[in-house]
């Protein structure tokens, strides 16, 4: 998985970005024909005209902008002077965002075209230093609210009903945040820092994605592999054992070599995170990286603590996966991700035929949903094959309000890759019904939300496929393809949240965070969850370098909320096969409210709630159930061998 990201905003203005480009399963590299396919859809490429349609013009609107963005500096103390002027320098501050987001738009998915051209890459750094610009500029604005007193802003907010439509959220925010803000000249200098505490996550992009020293391998039909990222992802999924070995020992093997200065740029980005915390009076960097979404810690430790109770199906999984590759000795690492079963002739899906079946299976969403999907298929939002340079992976941008959703594919033409194309256009579709129904401020759905309506999106996919499956073999495929997903976006992610939790704890608790002590975290956290002292899966050391390849770790508590939105996607869509158009009413409000409440009370007046173990359970149940009917359908196969035989 990968995450792009969004603007860099002050903690305070922060509910003005819409979206941020939000990641999906990474998908894999191009076979040999498959990139040729993709280019030649009618949809294969984005078209960037619709933001700018010149270079020139995107240079002009940044003088422009940056320009709006100094000017927001007079307004200091004017701004809560009269209801009146609150609203109209809300506005202003609010154009300003609108304007510096629809630019990084530009300059981020164009970099990401081609990562080796430095000039896009120039370009998008000056777009995101413009967030630190507009934050420097208007580090006054919280405090200068704060100051007002709650008593007169509210009073503002009932005397002002276009205040009120825009704003009553984002202000209700800055007022409950009132502890946790500075005075002026320390806002300042927080807001001045935001470019050098994004040097880690860049410096790390750009070792892993563009100057990863990747290693040659020569697999057993003589093919010489350059192991970078996206070979490492193609190749890990080889039927023959002897070649995932040797892949997994090289890739990691190289990471391994690299793990002291990935500890120093991930100790650094933990660092960043305990300063921030701390300069603001939280008592942890977890508290202060939930406090925005007003999101309730027992979620966290929930997740946790229900993942820890979920692991018997996991390891049922394990085993099961050992008995499916024909492992006779204990299952590896390296085992984790040829498909459970293979059926005799691999399922293809080209551009076309995803956007056929993704529409087919995300009927039961109804009508309003389905429109979405047909107005971006229909245009030019997507950049979907593979080719030198490009940014690996896949995402979903919406962050450019007045235009529309901007999606990057590798597209493969394989399961993986259809299930990532339905994932991102839940996001797109999410992206624009938050927009059709709030104003640009409260437009901007929380992370907490966001993987809600993609993962939505795969699991209906995964009931479609399954319920529509010709063959017997085929049904096998797709079950077994539900259950991985459940063991990479739910376990694998509440391994990686317990990770991230575990070394921000190291530094708060005063012990050194080196490279060597985050493997070691890592490794027992891997092992734990591997089932490896109950004799289930056993983990190699050299694959515990694992750790500095994942992007998630320097989002500040991101990855957990892929485990959350599984276990609530799951919630929901069983809802819609089971009540059908009010579950589906539910969601659609949820996806519809953008940011206008905090996460967790939106989840919450749909009708779940993460801080109990409810969703999990229901989730691992799934889980189950899936593995009890694969095994009676290997059941049958088996039986159905065995009367051939005679």
């Amino acid at each position: 998985m990968k995450i792009r990201a969004a603007a860099l905003v002050p903690a305070a203005l922060s509910l003005f970005v819409v979206a941020a480009a939000v990641p999906a399963g990474a998908a894999g590299p191009a076979r040999p024909t498959a990139a040729a396919k993709v280019a030649a859809a009618p949809t294969a490429r984005w078209d960037l005209a619709d933001l700018y349609p010149t270079l020139e013009a995107w240079e002009s609107a940044y003088k422009s902008t940056a320009a709006d963005v100094d000017a927001l500096a007079g307004l200091r103390g004017k701004l809560a002077g009269s209801a009146t002027a609150l609203r109209d320098g809300l506005v202003a501050i609010s154009n300003a965002n609108r304007s510096a987001n629809r630019l990084l738009v530009y300059a981020s998915l164009l970099a990401d075209e081609d990562l080796r051209i430095s000039a896009n890459t120039e370009r998008n750094q000056r777009a995101q230093a413009l967030f630190t610009r507009l934050g420097e500029r208007t580090a006054w604005v919280a405090p200068e609210i704060i100051a007002a007193g709650a008593e007169r802003i509210r009073g503002y907010l009932a005397a002002d009903a276009a205040l009120r439509q825009r704003f009553d959220y984002f202000l209700g925010n800055v007022l409950r945040g009132a502890p946790h803000t500075l005075g002026l000249e320390a806002e300042q200098v927080l807001a001045a820092a935001g470019d050098l505490q994004a040097q880690p996550a860049a410096l790390q992009r750009q070792l892993a994605n563009a100057e990863f020293p990747a290693p040659t391998v020569t697999l057993s039909d003589g093919t010489s592999v350059k192991l970078d990222s996206a070979a490492y992802s193609k190749y890990r999924y080889s039927s023959n054992r002897a070649d995932r070995k040797l892949v997994f020992d090289a890739y990691w093997g190289a990471w391994g070599r690299l793990t002291g200065t990935a500890g120093a740029m991930l100790g650094t980005q933990v660092m960043s995170d305990h300063f921030t915390a701390s300069a603001r009076h939280f008592d942890n960097a977890l508290q202060s990286a939930q406090f925005p979404d007003n999101m309730p810690e027992a979620v966290y430790r929930t997740l946790v603590s229900e993942t820890h109770a979920g692991l018997p199906a996991l390891h049922r999984y394990l085993r099961l996966r050992q008995k499916m590759l024909g492992i006779t000795d204990q299952i590896r690492y390296y085992d984790s991700y040829p498909a459970l079963f293979q059926p005799r002739v691999e399922p293809h899906y080209d551009v076309a035929e995803a956007e056929r079946i993704t529409l087919a299976a995300l009927a039961p969403m109804g009508e309003e949903y389905l429109a979405g999907l047909r107005r971006g298929f229909a245009g030019k939002w997507m950049s979907v094959a593979p080719a030198p340079g490009k940014y690996y992976g896949a995402y979903m941008n919406g962050s450019a309000y007045d235009v529309h959703p901007y999606l990057l594919f590798n597209y493969n033409d394989d399961y993986e890759s259809l299930s990532t194309f339905a994932h991102e256009w839940g996001h797109a579709v999410h992206t624009q019904l938050a927009v059709k129904a709030q104003p640009f401020d409260k437009a901007g759905y929380s992370a907490f939300i966001a993987e809600s309506a993609s993962i939505g999106n795969e699991l209906l996919l995964e009931d479609y496929l399954i319920a529509n499956a010709k063959t017997r073999d085929e049904k096998m495929f797709f079950i077994g393809q539900g259950i991985e997903a459940i063991r990479q976006k739910f376990y694998r992610q509440a391994m990686f949240a317990e990770f991230e939790l575990a070394i921000h704890e190291e530094l708060e608790h005063g012990k050194a965070l080196s490279g060597a002590r985050m493997g070691q975290i890592y490794c027992g956290l891997l092992r734990q969850y591997s089932g490896e002292a109950e004799g289930v899966m056993k983990i190699d050391e050299p694959y515990c370098a694992e750790w500095a390849f994942v992007p998630h770790f320097y989002l500040n508590f991101y990855v957990y909320q892929y485990a959350t939105s599984i276990a609530g996607a799951a919630g929901f869509t069983d809802a819609i096969h089971k009540e059908g158009a009010p579950a589906r009413a539910r969601f659609l409000a949820l996806l519809s409210a953008g940011g206008s409440d905090y996460p967790y009370e939106l989840y919450k007046r749909a009708g779940i709630d993460l801080a109990t173990p409810a969703p999990y359970r229901a989730l691992v149940a799934r889980m189950n159930r899936l593995l009890d009917e694969f095994e009676a359908l290997q059941a049958q196969s088996a039986a159905a061998a065995g009367e051939g035989r005679k």
